[in-house]
């Protein structure tokens, strides 16, 4: 199920979401243009490897140097492939919005980078001997969705069902849409726990993290701002 749109109308432009979008897209942009060995480097030092901090021989015969946490931020700023860029823009430019309205620019910055430092955490928490680097918007637009959750229950949110490409739209209120990703979060992160060794491609324990971040913090940076619906 592809999210398109929703249907709260906002008196405000998203400049900070736009803003992380265009970040997020110029960085991936650029490492691309770099040479292989150099992405890769990029990517070690600034995506967040969980077994560097946990395991700090491990770290220096690796050659990482201690970086203070540093890439428990920087790593929301890279991607590792088109696919894993194109699907956290798309999510952005379609639950942000709302949020940045509700929280005003400066408070939702604090609020994305907070619920995406907490994210990285919880993943590094979960899977601290992981030895490749987790990177990604994800975890912080997690975080957009928990607060998403609760500010807007029944907003509408209009889904694609790519069925042998057919053009299948249909409507579904947003708590049933982000109770159904949440559920697909809970059951891939369980069974990386439950299942030793499972190859893990996906960040579920950040995507939970940045969830449950966002659930529990949005009442902090929520600015008095009405919001409203398109008309049916």
């Amino acid at each position: 199920m592809i999210p398109i749109r929703d249907n709260i109308l906002c008196n405000t432009r998203p400049y900070v979401s736009w803003g992380i979008m265009l970040v997020c897209t110029v960085i991936f942009i650029s490492m691309k243009m770099m040479p292989d060995e150099m992405q890769r480097q990029l990517t070690y030092l600034y995506g967040m490897v969980p077994i560097r901090y946990s395991n700090p021989n491990w770290s220096a015969a690796f050659g990482l140097p201690f970086d203070n946490y540093l890439s428990f931020l920087t790593n929301l700023f890279l991607h590792g492939g088109w696919v894993h860029l194109i699907i956290n823009m798309w999510f952005m430019w379609i639950f942000t919005k709302s949020i940045e309205n509700r929280m005003g620019h400066v408070k939702f910055l604090i609020f994305y980078l907070w619920c995406g430092l907490f994210a990285t955490v919880v993943q590094w928490y979960f899977e601290p001997d992981l030895t490749f680097p987790v990177v990604g918007a994800s975890g912080a637009i997690a975080g957009v969705l928990g607060a998403y959750f609760f500010m807007y229950p029944y907003a509408r949110i209009v889904i694609w069902l790519p069925l042998f490409f057919l053009p299948i739209f249909f409507e579904l209120p947003a708590i049933a849409f982000l109770g159904f990703w949440v559920i697909i979060q809970l059951q891939n992160a369980t069974a990386s726990l439950v299942f030793d060794g499972i190859a893990l491609s996906v960040a579920w324990w950040a995507h939970l993290g940045g969830f449950l971040a966002g659930a529990l913090l949005y009442p902090l940076f929520v600015n008095d701002v009405a919001e409203s619906f398109e008309s049916e």
